[in-house]
């Protein structure tokens, strides 16, 4: 381990492994910390988490919306090359997983091997992932709820002052949440169940209306930007290279990619879920690649067929499925579709209000933020105030805030994630050659490398304006480290 003082001090894999009852949970909570969580999940428990945080705005909203604007038919590709980087940081994630299944995930990786301070900034941009995440989808369930049941739009949807659609749902959700893991199991294996079937369903009955003239050019030439376009509108790498804004073409699929890779992000929230899970060792590598393979083939196959029903121009960017339907007289799927998507969005911010609650747990175990937050409730099992915590904030963000333009920090805040998890496979390689790890990365270092790589271009190929305000979130979380966190941590007392 590194000096007390140093920020670069490291957390002892056998600690972490000590905290969180052994590598199959045995043991536990070594006396210092809040408490241990309950070991109730099993590999369809996780993958059902897994499918019901990933299938959710990426694929009823961002299809349309990346296909209108940058790649047309092309999008699928997109959404391959997105899936394909995804795997990558899946392959490392899995075998730290396994390794040290731990409720903290990427910041008790970056913990135990790349130091304190990497660990902070990860967890800070884990809670503005997860965050932002959950407050979006709330409000985009509020509007999809409007829509399907025409409730007034004054208290539903984006039309509102208050979205009080948003923070119900949101509150509701707090509740499962908080009551316990097994309940959120199962109210999230349901509502995957639902929108896998109408997912389905629209790759089958699509099918039949599929033009192949839709699909042609299948990467529409690239032909510049509209006039007047904010420049910091302009992905990173075009401006750093001096590039000509473009949109379509390869780069127009490229940034497409950037995007949607929104649509892949929480398959990591799986790995939060350690601590909780009955064997980590076999069942979080299943969980996690598992969750991937499915939401992989479910999203190439939507975006494929709904490209074919209707001119990528004349998609609709907010309910692009849907209004696919619609355009070729097949009103009645609509319906599903929207049915479907309720389902899909209450999943995907119940999995973002568990995911926050241990994040945090973990971090108030390790004195990094207060520890009282972090109490494991004696009956349910779960770090149930720092979980009211998160519930409330995100209640008020989705309540309040229109955060559709800050969809992109979830997208950055992810890949930034995964670069850490990435190097860190091969550092605890070197550091802990000894330490049993049940699934190993293949070709390592090659894939973590690899994926490190390409999750820093995929990064490049984001906006100037997404870069400026993860910037500033970063600097907040440094504010808060430097004033509380590292003077509070657990090893000053080790």
């Amino acid at each position: 381990m590194s000096d007390d003082s140093s920020v670069l001090r490291t957390k002892p894999v056998e600690d972490v492994l000590a905290q969180a009852g052994g590598p199959d949970g045995e043991g536990g909570d070594d006396g210092h910390g809040p408490g241990r969580l309950t070991r109730r999940l099993g590999p369809f428990d996780l993958m059902g988490f897994g499918i019901g945080i990933v299938i959710g705005t990426g694929i009823f909203t961002l299809t349309g919306i990346e296909a209108k604007n940058h790649a047309g038919p092309g999008v699928v590709v997109s959404f391959l090359i997105a899936g394909a980087v995804s795997l990558l940081a899946a392959l490392c994630y899995a075998e730290l997983a396994s390794a040290v299944p731990t409720a903290g995930s990427a910041y008790t990786y970056a913990y135990a091997t790349i130091g304190e301070v990497f660990a902070w900034i990860i967890g800070w941009d884990l809670i503005l992932e997860f965050a932002l995440g959950a407050s979006v989808v709330a409000r985009g369930w509020s509007g999809y709820l409007q829509e399907l049941f025409d409730l007034p739009t004054s208290v539903f949807g984006e039309g509102s002052v208050v979205n009080v659609g948003a923070i119900a749902i949101v509150l509701l959700l707090g509740v499962v949440a908080v009551v316990g893991i097994r309940e959120s199991a199962r109210v999230t294996n349901t509502l995957v169940v639902v929108k896998v079937a109408v997912c389905i369903f629209v790759i089958v009955a699509g099918a039949f209306y599929v033009k192949a003239a839709n699909l042609s050019p299948f990467i529409p030439p690239a032909r510049p930007v509209e006039e007047g376009t904010s420049g910091l509108k302009q992905p990173v790498s075009q401006a750093l290279f001096g590039i000509e804004p473009t949109a379509f073409g390869f780069a127009g699929v490229l940034t497409a990619a950037a995007v949607v890779f929104f649509a892949y992000t929480g398959f990591e929230a799986v790995a939060n879920l350690g601590e909780e899970t009955r064997k980590p060792s076999r069942d979080l590598p299943l969980g996690l690649l598992g969750t991937l393979a499915v939401c992989t083939v479910l999203y190439v196959g939507v975006s494929l067929v709904i490209t074919g029903m209707v001119p990528y121009d004349e998609l609709n960017e907010g309910a692009p499925i849907a209004s696919a339907f619609e355009a070729v007289g097949a009103g009645w799927a609509s319906t599903l579709v929207s049915i479907a998507a309720v389902a899909g969005l209450t999943s995907v911010i119940l999995v973002d209000l568990v995911a926050m609650g241990r994040i945090g747990f973990s971090m108030g175990r390790d004195g990094l933020i207060p520890r009282s937050v972090a109490a494991v409730h004696p009956r349910w099992g779960t770090p149930w105030k720092i979980t009211m915590m998160t519930v409330v904030l995100v209640a008020v963000l989705a309540g309040f805030v229109p955060l559709t333009a800050l969809a992109d920090l979830v997208s950055i805040g992810t890949l930034f994630a995964f670069v850490v998890v990435s190097i860190a496979v091969p550092i605890l390689r070197r550091t802990k050659p000894d330490l049993p790890r049940p699934f190993r990365t293949p070709f390592s270092p090659v894939v973590p490398v690899v994926s490190a790589l390409a999750c820093v271009y995929l990064m490049s190929n984001l906006s100037l304006e997404t870069w400026l305000r993860f910037a500033i979130w970063m600097v907040l979380g440094f504010l808060v480290y430097f004033l509380y966190g590292r003077r509070h941590a657990r090893l000053n007392a080790s």
